[in-house]
């Protein structure tokens, strides 16, 4: 079982970005010491849901800070950025960091981000496939060129190469995150693990393991490359005395953020989109996920493992909002969850 924190860097209400900037680093530094396998990232823009624009940036940062834990990005947007540009940083961070990096990418949404990045709708409609396979390309070939509908351009040389230096001689994992079965095809035809959204409960989730398992022995992928793919499952995680109490603690600090944080997204073409409510989601994650006390975490992690076969967690840890009471939810979920697994 590998327990990792999600840390979103989320704005709550009456907070200053530093501040939701401050207590990622820390959750991150926390993480480490309390014995968690892994941090994920997220990044958004122009949003207070998550303050973080870059995940890249922040890795490359919590890695210099860091010598044991792994760091990931959930995700990178890959609609926003030119691939090759992401591959050089994922390479980079890879090398020089042993391999403790790993590489997230996602679709993202309609948003207005696709304007100011200028990479327009398309980007996002249609333009995944061929933005992920030049990536893959960049991050396993000494040279690439390219010449597809969004990219084009003469073979170039891969500097650094991500597969130089480390043992065995490969590059950085990539994961995707898959919330549509044309993602999760997508996905297991190239024989990349998913991750997997906290507005998941566990049968949908071993239904879209057992999908992308299906698509992968269609795709050709060998009972072995399919048996070792390590999904990830996004989730929440509050430890405290009671179930009651440790929901109560989520229930007072999240329904504010999401609300500022999801009214504050704007799409790009004025499409209408439906925002879930957020005392409504809230009490929905508090009954999906790792919330109350540590037996209580530790059997849901575990029942979730079973259920879908995934064995990795990227756990919300900060839904409480505040920086103290984030520490000790990571310690908690560390020194009194992680034993209960085993």
């Amino acid at each position: 079982m590998h327990v990792g924190a999600f840390v979103l860097a989320a704005q709550f209400p009456g907070q200053g970005q530093g501040e939701a900037l401050h207590r990622a680093v820390r959750t991150a530094e926390v993480a480490e010491e309390a014995g968690l396998a892994s941090v994920w990232l997220a990044e958004h823009h122009f949003v207070p849901y998550g303050v973080c624009p870059s995940a890249t940036t922040l890795a490359a940062l919590l890695l210099g800070r860091t010598r044991r834990i792994r760091i990931g990005t959930a995700v990178s947007v890959l609609p926003t950025v030119h691939p090759v540009a992401l591959g050089e940083q994922a390479a980079l961070l890879h090398l020089t960091s042993g391999g403790r990096f790993t590489l997230g990418v996602g679709r993202g949404g309609p948003w207005v981000d696709l304007e100011v990045f200028g990479s327009g709708l398309a980007a996002y409609e249609r333009g995944f496939p061929e933005s992920l396979d030049l990536l893959l390309r960049w991050l396993r070939e000494p040279r690439v060129g390219a010449a597809g509908e969004r990219f084009a351009f003469r073979e170039v040389p891969v500097v650094p190469r991500p597969d130089e230096l480390l043992e065995p001689a490969e590059g950085p994992p990539v994961i995707v995150a898959c919330t549509s079965r044309a993602s999760v095809r997508l996905a297991a035809e190239r024989g990349l693990p998913m991750l997997l959204g906290m507005h998941c409960g566990d049968e949908e989730k071993a239904g879209m393991v057992a999908f992308w398992r299906a698509c992968a022995r269609e795709a050709g992928r060998s009972p072995e490359e399919i048996a070792a793919a390590a999904h990830v499952s996004a989730g929440v995680a509050q430890v405290g005395d009671s179930q009651q109490g440790a929901t109560e603690t989520l229930l007072k600090a999240m329904p504010g953020w999401l609300r500022q944080g999801l009214e504050a997204h704007v799409t790009v073409d004025g499409r209408p989109r439906r925002m879930r409510d957020p005392e409504e989601y809230t009490e929905l994650l508090c009954g999906l996920h790792a919330v109350g006390p540590p037996r209580l975490c530790a059997h849901r992690l575990a029942a979730t493992a079973e259920r879908t076969g995934i064995s990795r967690f990227a756990l919300l840890v900060e839904g409480s909002g505040d920086l103290a009471a984030t520490e000790d939810n990571v310690r908690q979920l560390g020194e009194e969850v992680l034993p209960l697994l085993g």
